[in-house]
């Protein structure tokens, strides 16, 4: 009887602690079992993974390849989708740039897994993703910092003050806005998440914590705490810098980054489609999980139960 190896993937590392490349690798065949369990093992070990002359050529393509992860959520709570595609997500220089450090959708309970990006049309120059590692970031802190960061909690929501000079909004600022907050959501996350496959455990941050608090602390109070955790997420060590190709795809696990795509492109056209995969509720290293306050997302997004032999986020 003749037994068939599977091929073994190798991923380049970008950085010590985040990121690694694949060249060639066609996501739009019939990839095996083998060989997504290899992308999720590289994804858990990596946290960012760059897929260079991939072969997703169209949404199609990236709704099945994402989808081989788990089930998806809808394009965004809120924004609306491509036309005819409700599971891909415009990410468009028309409406402005994402350039805050955030993890996607965490103003709600259920935020998703993982995220992946297409590039379609690039500029000549600029228009990167900064890539962070939230578990580099928590391992970065002091003893003490650290065991303050095991106690807190804080309120995620998509209704916060953008803080953005109004010379440097987009022109279309405002009714993007309006479309972003048509329906309020607020959640309690702990701000110390343990990732449920790896037990790795990370900094859940980002812009989305920024404008509410941290709970049982004042506002003034949060917002000092927060810039001073938020500081570690972006050390240079914990970030890669994921420069676009065409024929391109970025997949990042939501559970344990932060991203940011600098405004540094002199207004050129850039677009890449969004794609996002279901994930759970999140847990604090005391086996807490996180709490909606306002907002249904169940409309958006299944929340990914996981297996009975997982606690606390160790299998």
């Amino acid at each position: 009887m003749t037994t068939t190896t599977e091929t073994r993937l190798e991923f380049r590392k970008l950085s010590a602690r985040i990121g690694a490349e694949i060249r060639g690798l066609d996501l739009s065949a019939d990839l095996s079992d083998a060989t997504i369990a290899q992308i999720r093992e590289a994804l858990n070990t990596h946290k960012a993974l760059v897929f260079r002359d991939a072969n997703i050529r169209d949404d199609d393509a990236q709704v099945r390849f994402a989808s081989r992860f788990g089930p998806l959520t809808q394009a965004h709570p809120t924004v609306a989708s491509v036309d005819g595609k409700p599971s891909v997500l415009p990410v468009d220089s028309e409406n402005g740039s994402a350039n805050t450090w955030h993890t996607d959708v965490t103003f709600v309970v259920n935020p998703p897994q993982a995220s992946t990006l297409r590039s379609i049309t690039l500029p000549a120059y600029g228009g990167e993703t900064l890539i962070a590692s939230a578990a580099g970031a928590y391992a970065d802190l002091p003893e003490e910092l650290r065991n303050f960061a095991d106690t807190l909690w804080a309120i995620h929501t998509n209704d916060y003050d953008y803080s953005v000079p109004k010379n440097l909004e987009h022109e279309n600022a405002e009714e993007r806005r309006k479309e972003f907050t048509r329906l309020k959501f607020e959640t309690a996350h702990p701000v110390v998440r343990v990732h449920p496959l790896t037990g790795e455990r990370g900094l859940f941050i980002g812009g989305f914590a920024q404008r509410l608090r941290i709970v049982g602390l004042s506002n003034t109070e949060s917002k000092d705490i927060l810039r001073l955790l938020q500081a570690y997420v972006t050390r240079p060590e914990n970030v890669i810098r994921v420069n676009w190709e065409p024929d391109q795809l970025v997949l990042f696990d939501n559970r344990i980054t932060q991203h940011y795509a600098p405004d540094n492109y002199d207004g050129q056209p850039r677009q890449l489609n969004r794609v996002t995969v279901a994930g759970d509720v999140p847990v604090g290293i005391d086996g807490r999980r996180s709490t909606a306050i306002q907002g249904d997302s169940a409309a958006y997004s299944e929340t990914v139960v996981l297996p009975a032999n997982v606690d606390g986020g160790r299998l």
